[in-house]
């Protein structure tokens, strides 16, 4: 089968703009507090921890909203939807489009923060709500801004709409392209969409596949390895190879009494908690680690209290790395949920020339949190894991499937499917 050219064109749009990401701020949507007084932002359907912010067109589901305001004194927040393609930019949709009732509204669900030293504010929404109906599949972007002034966006929040007209399938394994289980982890995906009357789709249908909710590793499918009928297979293909990382680390501070590794002490200092997490040493040579992680997530919890949205305090908690030298070919960052999977300031580690590490000190909500150490070189916009983790094809990873199609002549990106593949 030959691609058009009109489809080749877009298709090279497609992977050009996930590069570039131009959009908010000049980059794509994606979840983000731009307000450094905003902490906590999650994005869970239906209130459930550790969901992924997915919903099926049509269904009763829900994603829940929340972020935490510091500060004792109400703001009035608002909220607008924003379709997006699949790369995460804006389509040319008009709002009357994609939402049945209001694709904007007053954030009223609130909770002042108790018995806590950090004050706070609690807010959170819901959306599809009784006043809005979401009448289209595909991404959307929640601008979050005071006094709507939406010009400056305090947050963003994404999730998506999918479509179950079509299937996903597949399978990790250590055998890739470049060695035999090794550091690497190869994809093999399969694709149903026998449930669709598709004309042409070659040129219609393309995939993406994000690692653990992390952008800067995302893969655009744009051509399968070969076709059955009604399906789609990309099997060995060098753009389906990622790194398999390790196991993330953990730490838990939900009490500020009993904790358990990783924290050598909590205390309280000028009304302030700070949690000083024990040295965390090179994993890269050694092998995988053992036990089980959340994929780069994190809940907010407290032990000592009944409501953690309002009643779990904020502590700084202090991260450290020894190493001998500073790499000075590239940046080292934190990674995970609790960063947004960011790589920019908010993420990227100093080095201490004085006691030889590291080191980065982050504002959190009391809860467990998965993180990592990675590494960026100067150039590239794609971290890798090595350097302070290691990389094994062992790891357990999570990869998100998402499955576009876009018939000649349509003005938007449709999600027919979404799937989750694990490495186990």
């Amino acid at each position: 089968m030959v691609i058009n050219v009109e489809m080749m064109n877009r298709l090279v749009l497609v992977l050009l703009s996930f590069a570039l990401c131009a959009a908010v701020r000049g980059e794509a949507y994606r979840t983000m507090m731009y307000d450094s007084g905003m902490r906590s932002l999650q994005v869970l359907v239906d209130g459930q921890p550790l969901s992924l912010p997915y919903i099926e067109l049509g269904s009763e589901q829900s994603v829940q909203i929340s972020f935490d305001d510091i500060s004792y004194d109400a703001k009035s927040f608002y909220f607008r939807i924003v379709h997006c393609n699949a790369d995460w930019t804006p389509s040319s949709l008009s709002s009357m489009e994609y939402v049945e009732g209001f694709d904007n509204g007053m954030i009223t669900d609130y909770e002042y923060s108790q018995n806590t030293t950090a004050n706070y504010i609690h807010y959170s929404f819901s959306v599809p709500n009784e006043d809005l109906r979401i009448m289209l599949s595909g991404n959307y972007a929640v601008e979050i801004a005071q006094d709507n002034d939406f010009d400056n966006p305090v947050a963003v929040a994404c999730f998506s709409v999918y479509e179950p007209l079509a299937s996903v399938e597949g399978d990790v394994t250590g055998n890739t392209l470049r060695e035999l289980n090794g550091k690497y982890q190869q994809l093999e995906i399969e694709v149903d969409y026998s449930g669709m009357q598709i004309k042409n789709p070659m040129n219609e249908l393309y995939v993406t596949v994000m690692q653990n909710g992390r952008r800067d590793n995302m893969r655009v499918l744009a051509r399968p390895t070969f076709t059955r009928v009604n399906r789609f297979v990309y099997q060995n293909t060098e753009n389906l190879i990622f790194e398999g990382g390790n196991q993330y680390r953990s730490v838990d501070f939900s009490s500020r009494y009993t904790y358990g590794a990783g924290i050598e002490r909590i205390f309280a200092e000028d009304n302030v908690y700070h949690v000083i997490m024990t040295p965390d040493v090179s994993r890269a040579s050694k092998g995988v680690e053992m036990g089980q992680d959340v994929n780069g997530e994190y809940v907010v919890n407290v032990q000592d209290g009944y409501s953690p949205d309002y009643e779990a305090d904020y502590m700084w908690v202090h991260f450290w790395l020894p190493t001998d030298e500073p790499m000075l070919q590239g940046s080292v960052y934190l990674t995970g949920s609790l960063v947004e999977n960011r790589l920019d300031g908010t993420s990227r580690m100093n080095y201490d020339f004085e006691n030889k590490g590291y080191y980065i000190d982050l504002y959190l909500k009391q809860g467990g949190y998965n993180y990592m150490y990675g590494y960026v070189q100067k150039g590239s916009e794609e971290m890798t894991l090595v350097p302070f983790e290691g990389s094994h094809w062992q790891t357990e990873n999570r990869y998100e499937v998402c499955v576009y199609y876009r018939p000649f002549g349509e003005r938007y990106d449709r999600l027919i499917s979404y799937g989750v593949i694990y490495a186990k």
